[in-house]
């Protein structure tokens, strides 16, 4: 089955050739992928290199934190992407966005506050969890309404931080 993957706005068309083969855009990697004891973490070997990323649904949305990075996801197969397009839902996201926690951890920064505007990609919220510090970064532009963590917080995975409109 093919997929349409849209990455932080960079569309990808992904197929899965069998349980350790995936073609991208029509080039073939060799993968294995496995959950990590029971968490929303994954170990990926994609030609002979490791990664390890944390894997969160978000109102129809995948967020993939891998290295540091959030990077949004929008997996559609073939036929619900020509349904969406036919029935007019290829227009511009509407709706605020709420950055939620991919994972628990310990807010360090928030370096916004409410009725800031932000850009796609501004930082959000600095979380730091397993030792690592994690920029979440805005999934569009826009003014953020809300920011419902302080520094020093404590949050659990899929906790609403900040909204932006």
């Amino acid at each position: 089955m093919k997929y349409m993957t849209t990455v932080n706005g960079q569309e990808l068309e992904v197929e899965i050739l069998d349980e350790h083969h995936v073609a991208v855009n029509g080039k073939v990697y060799v993968v294995d992928m496995a959950a990590v004891s029971g968490q929303p973490l994954y170990s990926l070997l994609a030609e002979h290199r490791s990664f390890e990323g944390y894997i969160y649904e978000n109102e129809g949305l995948w967020q993939v934190l891998m290295g540091g990075t959030l990077y949004e996801v929008r997996v559609e197969d073939e036929q619900l992407r020509r349904l969406r397009l036919a029935g007019g839902g290829g227009g511009k996201e509407s709706g605020p966005f709420l950055l939620k926690a991919p994972m628990p951890g310990l807010v360090v920064a928030v370096p916004v506050t409410p009725g800031q505007e932000v850009k796609k990609g501004d930082v959000l919220v600095v979380l730091e969890s397993m030792k690592m510090q994690n920029e979440l970064k805005a999934g569009k532009d826009g003014k953020v309404e809300k920011v419902k963590v302080e520094v020093g917080q404590a949050v659990e995975q899929g906790q609403v931080m900040v909204s932006v409109v």
